[in-house]
């Protein structure tokens, strides 16, 4: 058996990220596991299972989102709780216990429970439609809220004191609190009526009793609970870790003996001091990282051997025409998270010298970050260097009127939008603004590898400012070694199509490293080899 322990946690809480509908995701849910798994999910070459150490009561929903519902998990909260379903419910808000009177409002956005004329609750749902949690009030102030899983049950109560969380209760389906957590000093109790554990292995089911009442935090209460769990599971047995600050120690006690792979992914995991952090590192069976880049990185800091060291992209390259050609616009994508003021200020200053001469080119500024005004900040940031360099701060705007005349003005005259923020939080946005680039420019240091593979699989050109695995320089790109040569390397492509179409045999050429069978085989080797 492959257990995949994921990181899918709350920033360093020991809980899942789902938020209310109405609620702006400021994240991306896609990880190294989820493609893991959706790997394995497609083979069926291996028998494999998440092993969930964090409390997820909507992580049905999440599964569904990643496309792979019906994959077997292991849930350490459902062991605490003793959660026995299995499968989603319909829970109706209407089937609560309401006091006699209670009358339902309902808002775009929410729906308000009133009592007379005091506000009483308020219920807010996930993007399913679901129930996600209720929020009761007194006298104007939040007391208590309710939050539901998605199996149709009070999954956990959070109490408030003068309007701030004080203890949250974890509850079982018959609704009794199992286990008691206090914000001040985040120290657990167990209720004393029911100290008991769910443990379900491989068709056993087995009830255990903890060890304490009181424990000084849930790292203390989740490690336990996994320890027994993996007392049945089979010396044979690998397990996949997504490094993470948060459970990197707890699992480095808990593993010790077991097979392990080590799974690396962007910059989730802070290498410490840690010495049970390093051991896991230095005594894992395989570590896997996302690019050779990073692969280099680790091995000269932790002197992994090269033979127990894999470069797999999280992401597989698929044969996409894209939409570039049908657009009277020639959007080029440049890529500004993370690029220092002094070279973002020099690229809109050629930028802005290239683009009047060079009819229906449109430069999109790609960002990920989520905040609701950070589109407006890009623009400004974007404006102040046109205006430093005296051009016309106008260029820098939303998208509008796309069509251009020839002396680079708008048919009616006004001045032309050059310069477009383009805010993508999730890789469906992402995917979806790229089909439309006819090329990449990314001048990064460290240039974002979803945007490159998706470069190669979209088969449009790549201007870069650093070398990596999935840029060949003349091939499907350009790798720039001074910023003045960004024109002409515009010009190469944006000049007629025999160097654009060039790009995109090449970009077709690389794509076949990463498909999808080609990664499985990559896992495949690293399998043999821990097995």
């Amino acid at each position: 058996m492959l257990y995949f322990i994921p990181a899918w946690y709350k920033k360093r809480e020991w809980c899942e990220s789902e938020e209310s509908w109405r609620v702006k995701r400021m994240y991306s849910e896609f990880d190294d596991t989820v493609k893991q798994i959706q790997l394995f999910h497609r083979s069926g070459g291996y028998d494999y299972q998440i092993m969930l150490l964090g409390f997820s009561p909507n992580f049905r929903h999440f599964l569904h989102r990643q496309g792979v519902f019906r994959v077997p998990y292991w849930s350490c909260f459902d062991a605490i709780q003793e959660v026995r379903r299995k499968k989603a419910e319909v829970l109706s808000f209407h089937d609560l216990d309401w006091p006699e009177g209670i009358e339902f409002l309902y808002t775009p956005f929410v729906v308000a429970a009133m009592l007379g004329q005091e506000k009483y609750a308020q219920i807010d749902f996930a993007e399913d439609g679901n129930p996600i949690w209720v929020e009761l009030y007194q006298n104007g102030t939040i007391f208590r809220r309710d939050l539901f899983d998605d199996r149709g049950f009070t999954a956990s109560m959070i109490f408030y004191e003068n309007g701030q969380p004080a203890y949250q209760d974890y509850m079982t389906e018959a609704g009794i609190w199992k286990l008691r957590r206090y914000d001040k000093d985040g120290h657990v109790e167990i209720n004393e009526g029911c100290p008991e554990y769910l443990l379900e292995c491989g068709g056993l089911r087995e009830t255990r009793q903890f060890s304490r009442i009181t424990y000084e935090n849930m790292d203390q209460v989740i490690c336990e609970v996994l320890s027994s769990y993996l007392e049945l599971t089979d010396t044979q047995d690998v397990f996949c870790i997504a490094m993470h600050n948060l459970h990197a120690k707890l699992l480095g006690q808990a593993l010790k003996g077991k097979k392990r792979i080590l799974s690396f992914y962007h910059d989730r995991y802070q290498i410490s001091d840690d010495p049970d952090s390093l051991e896991m590192i230095r005594s894992a069976d395989y570590v896997v990282v996302d690019s050779k880049d990073n692969a280099k990185k680790l091995q000269s800091m932790l002197q992994i051997p090269a033979d127990r060291l894999a470069a797999i992209p999280p992401y597989d390259t698929r044969v996409d025409e894209g939409l570039s050609l049908q657009s009277g616009l020639q959007k080029l994508m440049m890529a500004v998270d993370g690029l220092d003021s002094e070279t973002f200020g020099e690229a809109i200053r050629i930028l802005g010298g290239y683009l009047p001469r060079k009819k229906g080119a449109r430069v999109h500024l790609f960002t990920r970050e989520a905040g609701y005004d950070s589109k407006q900040r890009l623009l400004e940031r974007t404006r102040t260097e046109l205006a430093k360099n005296g051009m016309p701060e106008e260029w820098a705007g939303e998208a509008g009127n796309d069509i251009v005349s020839e002396n680079g003005l708008e048919e009616d005259g006004k001045v032309p939008v050059l310069f477009v923020p383009e805010q993508c939080v999730d890789e469906l946005s992402v995917s979806k603004c790229m089909r439309e680039q006819w090329l990449i420019i990314d001048l990064r240091e460290v240039p974002e590898l979803y945007l490159q593979i998706n470069a190669i699989s979209f088969e449009i050109p790549q201007i870069v400012w650093k070398k990596t695995e999935f840029i060949t320089d003349g091939g499907n790109g350009i790798i720039l070694d001074r910023l003045e040569k960004l024109p002409q390397a515009l010009d190469y492509y944006l000049d007629g199509l025999e160097h654009w179409n060039e790009a995109k045999i090449f970009s077709y050429e690389i794509s076949k490293k990463y498909t999808t069978e080609r990664l499985l085989e990559m896992w495949g080797e690293v399998m043999d080899s821990v097995g």
